[in-house]
């Protein structure tokens, strides 16, 4: 698939949802307001449009990182489609925890452990790319090579790039912002309060 065909796919299941009114904006995990929210969970209600973005993120893989051994997802957003990718190559999956559990082994990455395999890291969507920071250190911490991280959608924040170039990671994405914008039927005042914000971020 494309990313104007991904990005497409996103808003035709209503993952994207925009408020233009600034009162109205969404607040991220990071405190950050936007007048968008991408929520792929929702793929997960649409069997076709799940399968065609499990069978992109294989593609996008297997090309660029042949050699993976596990497949990891992010809690909670990346776990369904960490499954559905190692289940189409075959591959161990594990999952990163927010934070490790007060009980039992107090474990923060799920699943086994890694003994030194390459791991790719799935993400349903990177803006600052915190989370997914935490989430690669977290595998790495545990045993686990850092192959790569591959997600779904990205802002494009230089700051997201600058800290995966930090971590020495590769990392692709399926679609991006600027597409998720070209495939939106907006008017001309939306799509520019969209470009502003992106701009002034």
């Amino acid at each position: 698939m494309t990313a104007s065909e991904v990005a497409r796919l996103l808003l035709d299941c209503g993952a994207v949802e925009l408020r233009s009114d600034p009162e109205q904006w969404f607040t991220w995990a990071s405190g950050k307001r936007a007048p968008i929210y991408c929520d792929n969970r929702v793929l997960m209600a649409f069997p076709q449009a799940r399968a065609a973005v499990a069978d992109a993120l294989v593609d996008s893989i297997r090309n660029h990182v042949p050699d993976a051994e596990v497949i990891a997802g992010t809690a909670t957003a990346g776990i369904p489609h960490a499954a559905w990718v190692a289940e189409r190559m075959g591959l161990p999956m594990v999952y990163v925890r927010g934070q490790a559990k007060g009980h039992g082994k107090k474990r923060r990455v799920e699943g086994r452990e890694l003994i030194g395999e390459r791991v790719v890291l799935i993400e349903d969507l990177i803006s600052t790319a915190g989370s997914s920071c935490d989430a690669l250190e977290a595998l790495q911490e545990e045993g686990g090579k850092l192959a790569g991280l591959q997600a779904i959608v990205s802002y494009g924040f230089d700051v997201a790039a600058e800290r995966l170039d930090a971590l020495g990671v590769a990392h692709r994405v399926l679609t991006t912002y600027a597409d998720l914008i070209a495939a939106l039927d907006v008017d001309g005042a939306t799509r520019e309060l969209l470009l502003d914000w992106r701009r002034d971020f």
